[in-house]
Formats: structure tokens, sequence, C-alpha cells
């Protein structure tokens, strides 16, 4: 099961935060999926095949501090155990254009991985980390509530989109268990760079919001 994180409703489809739906999204179009909402999940989900395996995509309809009840649900109904769990997320503490591969490990104050933890009782399920970086890496003192709940810049939303495109390419590698095959194929985009030195637009002000960040 690989589960993008991110905030349900157009308000949130451009923003930082819904860095872990883009990836799922673009997975399921590649494979030919569609997305379905299944309310006994609380979530969007679509069923693709991978090298003949299935995989389920899945994208929580809640908002992200309660991620972990689409995922810990789907994980009893179809007995997939944690080592078996993929979560995308956006990662403040790498730029655009850089991502890891981990398996465990804390939640660095990300809420969405604070629930998935707390609700399968473990931290021990894998984790894409994909950069949007942090806005004190860039000199900004916008508040990282609005900065996640603010769309990228363009040259940001490339370096994200390049980190996308390599991460799919590794699926077959991660269907098959082989994480060392894929974090090889990860690891030039492991190296911190330098940001750019960029100023955050008037417009992309955070949606109003309380709880999804």
């Amino acid at each position: 099961m690989m589960v993008g994180l991110g905030n349900p409703g157009s308000d949130y489809v451009r923003t930082r935060h819904n860095t872990g739906f883009w990836f799922v999204e673009a997975l399921a179009a590649k494979c030919g999926g569609t997305f379905r909402f299944e309310n006994k999940f609380n979530a969007e989900i679509c069923r693709v095949r991978v090298d003949g395996e299935e995989l389920w995509l899945v994208k929580p309809q809640t908002y992200m501090n309660l991620s972990g009840d689409a995922v810990s649900a789907m994980a009893r109904y179809y007995k997939i155990g944690h080592d078996e769990i993929l979560v995308i997320h956006d990662e403040l503490d790498l730029v655009p254009g850089t991502m890891k591969l981990k398996q465990g490990g804390g939640n660095a104050g990300h809420n969405g991985l604070k629930d998935i933890s707390a609700k399968l009782a473990t931290p021990n399920f894998w984790r894409l980390r994909l950069g949007i970086g942090h806005p004190r890496t860039f000199g900004w003192t916008q508040a990282v509530a609005d900065f996640v709940l603010s769309a990228p810049s363009p040259e940001h939303r490339e370096g994200i989109d390049t980190c996308i495109g390599a991460a799919l390419r590794t699926v077959p590698a991660l269907m098959a268990g082989d994480m060392t095959r894929a974090n090889r194929t990860l690891a030039k985009y492991g190296t911190i760079k330098k940001p750019k030195d960029e100023k955050p637009k008037a417009e992309e002000k955070a949606p109003a919001a309380s709880n999804n960040a």
C-alpha cells in the first residue's frame, strides 16, 4: 500500500502539504488507475497492478492530522503489514529537488506521520520524504503552517516534480521489496542542494484552516 498525504478539497490542491497526493495521483495515471471514494475508509483509493502484483494507492480524505484513520483501516481490512506500507509526504528538512527513502524514525512534527504512527501502533512503516524546504532555509519569516499550506514557486514545484518522476521509476523495486536498489536509484536526490533565494508571493496565502497542518 502506498499512501499519499495531503488535505482534501480544492483549496489545498496546489499546496506543499499535498505533495504526497501528487505522487500517488501521478502513479495512478501512469498505471491507468482511477481513484474512487470509499466511505468505510474515508479515503480515495485506487487499485493498480505493478509487475503482476496488486498495489493499493490511498489518499486519506480526513485532514492531515487524522491520516492514520484511513491507513489503519485499510491495513486491517486488507491484512497489510506495516512493513508493506509506504507513506509519501512533504519534508521540511529537505529542500525541493531532494528526497529520501527510509523506514521508521521520528515524525519531525509532521502531524500526518504522527497520527499514522499512533494508529498503527508503530513508526516502522516506510516513508518517502519529498523535500519542500523550510521557510527559515530561505530566510523567510513566514509561519511554517502558512508555508506548507501555500503553493510552491514554479522553480520549487519543478524540483518536487523531478523527484516524483524519479521516484516513480523505483516503484517496481519497491514492490519487490528491494529497498537497496530503490535507494541506490534515489541516492543522487539525497544530496542537499543550495536553495534558491526566493521570496514568498503575496498571493500564496494559506487557506483558512486550523487543524489540517
